[in-house]
């Protein structure tokens, strides 16, 4: 993966981050051991689970992390009634005595259980909060929706990301990108991106490339070398064979040549030229059915005469269900008259404004859709524009901490915790187990009294197959303890746990909800903490 943009640094933080350092320093408070959960309480999108994603930059950020001579003189500015002394220390802190335990990224991940554990000296630990939020918050949502996709569109079909266009800037733009491809999705027209991060790069061409041309002598001397591979020597030249062959298709499939767009034929006759192996045509820029898909087909089989294999076609316009299974007919029938058995099988890619919803409804209705190009709907996060993550306070100086609401939700999770997953004989998690550090770990084939964190009658006993640990430790000491993993690898680790979620979860209407529960040492620790701190009230 590439190095982390030059924007993330210190000063990507809110103020009160800042204000709060100077307050702790002037309290005495600079070397507290605090510790602080990054967690978010509900999965986006209505659905019930969340793909963790940004803990490889988070620990970028800790590498580099260090405040020049320039951030401190802009802080004077901002904080003239600070003490000089202030900015002195600001200037040595560093994330050396910082201890990160996190959940690995490309984890299937579910609320409450925290993604990462920072450990350290109050004022570092506190200044890492909005720039973790922001590396975690975003890219899990991305990586989310990606995943979400994926799952409509089924592991047959290949979805790209279609969407810098749409995204909010350029930096909102390449992080859709790359963790759009960290969730599934199998490249992106994002070059830069690619680039970047070795995402495979797609495209085809836009109308304006098609309505550019007006008729064929835009393309009269326009030539094709047949292929290093072909067998046969073409008769005709480039354009003279499209349009023997666009004639001859017209024929076997009952369209009048005379309703084809000329200028469309001509467009298809040079990009063809000059992608002779790739060569993807947009079929909807006039008509579909009575232009486009003849005017492809003329040109493919032209391509075949040279030796070539086209690609396929992309539409991105009207009844998609329809025209994609019009177009996979017209396809099959060529490729039998023929005797091109591939032509049958060409990929037919639809765009046009596609969302998840869009995706099950087309599978309702049937369609030979074999790729979607996806983008406001996947970058932009339209259905849950923020995941909402939150960095709390849990335990300072070894003593645990809660953060009481009454709204019960937002009630955090006092202390140290250990969380296991718990799987089924049928290998699907069935929940998630948070418990005291010093608590015997679950154990395969005993069971565990696992508690609703707030709720005290929902609880039941679950005997385990198999436990998984969530958390490691990634940095200690000034550096990452773990091997970086590229973005590949986390990409297959998302689909391999993606395995161990079941369907019901996973659905995108009305999921099963996922239990996270707490055990009863645990529940019990919280609850005695809560009463503590809770104020009791007076009658009078």
């Amino acid at each position: 993966m590439m190095s982390m943009t030059s924007i993330v640094q210190p000063l990507l933080t809110d103020l009160y981050q800042i204000t709060m350092a100077y307050a702790y320093w002037k309290s005495g408070k600079r070397d507290d051991q605090a510790s602080f959960d990054l967690f978010f309480r509900k999965s986006p999108f209505k659905g019930e689970f969340t793909i963790f994603a940004g803990l490889s930059d988070c620990l970028k950020f800790l590498t580099s992390f260090k405040l020049s001579s320039s951030d401190i003189e802009y802080l004077r500015t901002c904080l003239p009634d600070c003490e000089e002394e202030f900015f002195t220390y600001l200037a040595t802190i560093t994330p050396n005595q910082v201890q990160v335990v996190a959940m690995e990224e490309g984890s299937v991940c579910f609320p409450r259980i925290p993604l990462m554990k920072v450990k350290g000296p109050l004022v570092m630990v506190q200044l890492l909060e909005t720039v973790f939020l922001n590396l975690v918050n975003f890219s899990s949502l991305v990586a989310t929706n990606a995943a979400r996709f994926r799952i409509a569109a089924g592991q047959q079909v290949k979805l790209f990301e279609f969407g810098l266009r749409r995204a909010q800037g350029p930096d909102g733009g390449l992080t859709a990108s790359k963790f759009s491809y960290l969730g599934g999705f199998d490249g992106t027209s994002n070059v830069l991106a690619g680039k970047l991060f070795g995402i495979p790069v797609v495209g085809t061409h836009a109308h304006s490339y098609v309505s550019s041309f007006s008729d064929l002598d835009q393309v009269a001397t326009i030539t094709l070398a047949p292929s290093s591979t072909s067998s046969t020597t073409p008769v005709s030249d480039w354009v003279t064979t499209c349009l023997m062959w666009r004639d001859t298709l017209a024929k076997d499939l009952d369209i009048l040549v005379g309703e084809a767009n000329m200028g469309e034929l001509a467009a298809f006759i040079s990009y063809a030229a000059a992608f002779p192996s790739s060569f993807i045509a947009l079929l909807d820029t006039y008509d579909v059915l009575r232009s486009g898909v003849l005017n492809f087909c003329g040109v493919a089989l032209a391509l075949n005469t040279f030796g070539y294999r086209t690609c396929g076609v992309r539409i991105d316009s009207g009844d998609l269900a329809y025209l994609s299974n019009k177009i996979r007919s017209i396809f099959t029938k060529v490729g039998t008259i023929h005797n091109i058995p591939w032509f049958a099988d060409l990929d037919i890619t639809a765009s046009n404004d596609i969302n998840e919803e869009t995706i099950l409804s087309l599978n309702e209705q049937g369609n030979s859709i074999s790729s979607y190009g996806i983008g406001t709907h996947l970058v932009t996060c339209q259905r849950q524009p923020a995941l909402g993550c939150v960095y709390k306070l849990v335990d300072i100086n070894s003593v645990p901490k809660i953060k009481l609401s009454q709204d019960v939700e937002k009630i955090t999770m006092p202390g140290d915790k250990v969380a296991f997953r718990i799987f089924g004989k049928n290998g699907f998690a069935i929940l998630d187990l948070l418990q005291l550090p010093d608590e015997e770990r679950p154990q395969v084939g005993h069971k565990v009294l696992c508690r609703h964190p707030f709720e005290e009658s929902k609880r039941a006993y679950v005997t385990p197959h198999r436990v998984e640990l969530l958390h490691n430790l990634v940095w200690r000491e000034g550096r990452r303890v773990v091997e970086e993993t590229d973005l590949v690898s986390v990409r297959e680790k998302v689909a391999n746990n993606m395995k161990s979620v079941r369907p019901d979860h996973a659905r995108s209407l009305n999921p099963t909800p996922y239990k996270v529960s707490v055990s009863d040492q645990l529940y019990s620790f919280m609850h005695k903490l809560w009463l503590e701190n809770a104020p009791i009230g007076e009658l009078s």
